[in-house]
């Protein structure tokens, strides 16, 4: 079965995984930090926001797979594609080592879980039904 809304989504997020890995390497390049963050702020934010995108968006994107492989409506994919795209753009611009309640960072957590949460559950009503 093909996953065609899932892959478009999956090829927006994967730039942005790009872009997060490419600001870790710029700031390592810029600090002379090889490994580790060794306490510099800059680099503990950038090494989080890729950490935190790596942690959580691989299963997302495969629950949204499932989904759209089960059936799901391609009004249901997008919307949790584009749910999980918006939200994990935002979540970076709200770390930040001295304010850890920003706006973006409590939404594009949310609705990351949300998103896998919805999947979830989509997926479990299928099988059970």
């Amino acid at each position: 079965m093909s996953v065609q809304i899932t892959s478009l989504y999956a090829a927006l997020l994967g730039l942005i995984a790009l872009f997060l890995a490419g600001s870790v390497g710029a700031k390592r390049a810029k600090t002379k930090i090889s490994l580790g963050d060794g306490g510099d702020p800059g680099l503990i934010v950038a090494n989080r926001r890729h950490m935190n995108f790596v942690e959580n968006v691989p299963l997302a994107l495969i629950l949204i797979g499932l989904v759209e492989m089960n059936g799901g409506a391609s009004n249901v994919v997008h919307s949790l594609g584009g749910a999980l795209l918006v939200a994990r753009i935002i979540h970076p611009m709200g770390l930040d080592v001295n304010n850890m309640m920003k706006w973006q960072r409590l939404a594009g957590a949310a609705v990351t879980f949300l998103v896998m949460g919805v999947s979830a559950v989509l997926l479990l009503l299928n099988h059970f039904s």
